[in-house]
């Protein structure tokens, strides 16, 4: 990790260490978040460095808590910064947006790491409409030096409009790397005293509406910061205009010439004037923005406004795409309206056939034995699997295929309860450790409410595990100076009234699949807990003990039932039917010797 907390000097950084580097310079006293690619390494940064810096960070709960003791920090006059992935501030968005008309005292951001082309993401929403749905301004950085000098000024406008601000990146900018150069640490103001205000802070119907009217009079007040920002320039010259803005800002910069460049930063409100002033006299406007055609609609707009007949290229007019995330290729769609540069070497091309190679469940990984355990124990019945969001969902793929519906963290679990009072197919919902905390609670607590007759899986592997093992409510606190003690989840669902309850230990898949049998005749809502550690997490810690299974030749009837049962990639199907097993990915976990009928396969330690 580099070295994050020293003044001045130059280091190779990461988009989100970058960002973590402006924190600091900036003073922000209180950070929180719930963990989602691509924004997750800010948190595993914080984790290690906030108690050196001076800075209060928790991983939350769930996004909209995250928002909600920063909403509380920054009122209380910190700087606070509270960040997550772009389908994070669905969650959040319940109180970002009354958290606009309360305003703030202190500063604070509010981070969306939003997800072209959705590389670790169920969709790829663009949220920047969320800024214009909250009336919140937002900017947005292109590099990873921008990331990082983008955050004071934030701070500063923050502070000036007393109103959070959306701080808007995408995973090209989270994950590039650039070599970035450091200003001079603040001290943080970690402690504040929140002042009471009841007009300005509780928003009932009488008080929302002052409120109403006092948020439309500072985004008046930020338009106006906007059009004299440092953020919003212009580059180049020539009859052709190109209005941009995050990472497509980095294309247009280095692949096009002979235009003139309007490069945003601050992207709401939009500088309305300039974007005017800088369409007039233009041959045409293009407009080259990721996703939605958020900037050209508005670039529309302005020009119907103030009678510009100058025409706009983008996404309206067929020129570039909506979906996916851009590069170079991407600028070909404009190479008929402005000069695109070649690449120097085309890349070479392989003419070979390479193996294709789908994600997949880790060798010794718990979930294979609960799947296959739940496979057993459903054999012919007619059931509708519900899957959420982890590493889980791999579950989708064969041979488990236990994965019919997924939408949403937490949703699995809600769902289930529709498809058993819909319909009647045995509903079996899965969701790990983590997503119970988040948003696994309401839709138990509504089946059990409503009757609805499901049988609940929580995987529990005793970590955040999909995006970088942080910790959670049921692993327990050890960091920044707070220990806190793990949150039993048996114990939890039997409080809330559930009267099937069973812990499990997948490994042994014999006896999980007589529970889940038990589980599935249950008549009401079961609930089976199954418990062992993520063997990758155990690595990180030095808790792996080093064992390997060995396949005995002479007992193996090569009925593959190991294969089909578990697959897990650590077993070998050699050209001559027989089996082995890979030295490299085997934790000698046992699952394939306790599914094997002929006892071929021994676990030696």
């Amino acid at each position: 990790m580099s070295n994050l907390l020293g003044d001045g000097g130059k280091q190779l950084l990461l988009g989100n260490e970058a960002i973590v580097r402006g924190l600091i310079e900036s003073g922000v006293g209180f950070a929180s978040t719930y963990p989602g690619t691509p924004s997750s390494e800010i948190g595993n940064i914080l984790e290690n460095i906030s108690t050196d810096a001076g800075m209060y960070f928790e991983f939350s709960t769930n996004e909209k808590v995250a928002l909600e003791v920063s909403a509380a920090a920054a009122s209380s006059g910190l700087r606070s910064f509270a960040f997550m992935k772009h389908v994070g501030l669905n969650v959040a968005s319940d109180p970002l947006l009354t958290l606009a008309y309360s305003g703030i005292t202190g500063g604070m951001l509010v981070l969306s790491a939003d997800d072209p082309s959705a590389h670790s993401s169920q969709n790829e929403q663009d949220n920047r409409y969320f800024s214009t749905l909250a009336l919140l301004p937002m900017m947005e950085p292109s590099t990873p030096q921008e990331a990082k000098d983008m955050v004071s000024e934030a701070y500063r406008v923050s502070e000036e409009l007393t109103l959070p601000l959306i701080y808007r990146t995408t995973t090209r900018v989270n994950h590039a790397r650039g070599v970035v150069e450091f200003n001079k640490c603040s001290t943080p103001v970690s402690k504040g005293h929140f002042e009471r205000d009841v007009v300005k802070f509780v928003n009932i119907p009488a008080h929302a509406r002052v409120n109403r009217s006092r948020l439309l009079e500072l985004y008046r007040k930020a338009a106006e910061m906007s059009e004299e920002s440092p953020l919003n320039y212009i580059e180049g010259s020539g009859d052709i205009g190109i209005i941009t803005s995050g990472v497509s800002y980095t294309y247009v910069r280095e692949f096009i010439d002979g235009a003139s460049i309007l490069k945003l930063g601050f992207t709401n409100p939009l500088p309305e004037k300039k974007i005017a002033d800088f369409i007039k006299g233009k041959k045409y406007v293009i407009v080259v923005e990721e996703l939605e055609p958020f900037l050209e609609d508005q670039v529309l707009r302005i020009c119907a406004q103030n009678g510009l007949s100058v025409p706009v290229y983008g996404k309206r007019s067929g020129h570039l795409p909506r979906a996916g995330e851009y590069s170079p290729d991407t600028l070909n769609g404009i190479r008929s309206l402005v000069q695109v540069q070649e690449f120097s070497e085309p890349l070479p091309r392989t003419t070979e056939k390479l193996p294709s190679r789908p994600p997949t469940l880790c060798a010794g990984c718990p979930h294979r034995g609960l799947f296959s355990a739940t496979k057993k124990a459903v054999g012919n019945m007619d059931v509708v699997y519900c899957s959420d969001i982890g590493c889980y969902t791999l579950g989708v793929q064969p041979p488990f295929q236990v994965a019919d519906f997924i939408i949403c963290m937490g949703g699995g679990a809600g769902a289930a309860g529709g498809f058993a009072a819909s319909t009647d197919q045995k509903a079996i919902a899965f969701m790990g450790d983590s997503t119970f905390f988040h948003s696994g609670v309401p839709p138990l607590v509504n089946a059990l409410f409503n009757n609805h007759k499901i049988v609940m899986v929580i995987l529990d592997n005793r970590t955040t595990a999909m995006t970088g093992h942080q910790p959670n409510p049921g692993t327990g606190r050890e960091f920044g100076g707070i220990t806190t003690e793990p949150i039993d989840i048996e114990g939890l669902v039997k409080g809330v009234g559930a009267k099937f309850v069973r812990t499990v230990d997948p490994y042994d898949v014999k006896a999980a699949t007589a529970v889940m049998k038990d589980a599935i005749a249950f008549d009401g809502v079961a609930v089976v807990i199954s418990k062992c550690p993520c063997p990758l997490e155990l690595k990180k810690r030095r808790l792996l003990v080093p064992a390997m299974a060995v396949i005995d030749q002479d007992k193996c009837i090569q009925c593959y039932n190991c294969l089909r049962s578990i697959a897990c990639p650590a077993l070998i199907k050699k050209s001559d039917g027989s089996l082995s097993v890979d030295p490299s990915q085997c934790i000698g976990c046992g699952m394939c010797a306790n599914v094997c009928p002929k006892k071929a396969i021994e676990v030696r330690k």
